[in-house]
């Protein structure tokens, strides 16, 4: 992949955590998720500790804490998901702020919102660390399924298309007298929504028949290059470290 390789959620720095192996940021976000999720709901005091494992790993990899928190933003529709919990669950209530609300669902929102807030937090990390082609890199070496990758790297490559043929759908029907502060013209949102698909599919087709004329062999070919130890002992002594934690906070 060439230029346009980066996600817009990269950010550009030389830190320690830029430098590790993308495979190796790659399983320590994943294993640091799955410690969190195993992590029982009423050991408050390990989401603490998770939440400073973060903060850390944002300073170390100088990520701006306004551009972090804004991609927090991503979890808002089940954050609201997590609000009704309470007001809608059942069994014992208890008064909270003049409200009376349901035991389990305050429970299920906790566990909802602690988890899901640490492993946005440690995605956004992970993405904000590394560029697109060393993700796909990382999921080759991995031996991800050749098809995933490819499959992952096309869409990666044309989002900047499919954005750009958006832009031009809105900029067109705005010049028609579109406003989409009206209900009343969700109709037409729909019919651009189908339409973009129909042409990202037709593109699509252009380009897989433009590539199979080529000898394309439905494999994208990645650097094999083994990471270091070194990078495997630094990135993996956070998601260890949330591993003991967990363990340690589900025997108690």
């Amino acid at each position: 992949m060439g230029a346009g390789s980066h996600l817009p959620l990269f950010v550009t720095r030389q830190s320690p955590i830029h430098s590790l192996a993308p495979e190796c940021k790659l399983v320590a976000a994943v294993v640091f998720v799955f410690a969190v999720v195993a992590t029982p709901r009423e050991e408050f005091w390990a989401f603490a500790a998770y939440a400073l494992i973060i903060a850390a790993l944002v300073i170390v990899a100088q990520i701006p804490l306004r551009v972090f928190l804004k991609r927090l933003a991503i979890e808002l529709p089940f954050v609201a998901f997590a609000v009704l919990l309470p007001i809608v669950g059942t069994g014992p209530h208890t008064v909270v702020l003049g409200m009376s609300l349901s035991v389990p669902g305050l429970w299920g929102a906790w566990n909802i919102l602690v988890k899901g807030t640490l492993g946005v937090a440690a995605t956004g990390i992970l993405v904000a660390t590394t560029d697109t082609r060393e993700l796909l890199q990382a999921l080759d070496r991995l031996h991800v399924p050749k098809a995933f990758t490819a499959i992952a790297s096309f869409m990666v490559r044309y989002a900047e298309v499919i954005a750009g043929e958006l832009r031009a759908m809105r900029i067109a029907r705005v010049s028609r007298g579109h406003d989409p502060r009206w209900i009343w013209q969700v109709r037409a949102i729909a019919a651009t929504a189908g339409t973009l698909f129909i042409r990202s599919y037709e593109r699509g087709e252009r380009v897989y028949l433009a590539m199979a004329s080529r000898g394309y062999g439905n494999e994208v070919r990645a650097a094999t290059v083994a990471a270091p130890v070194s990078s495997w002992v630094l990135a993996l002594a956070v998601p260890t470290g949330a591993a003991a934690i967990a363990a340690v906070a589900s025997w108690t």
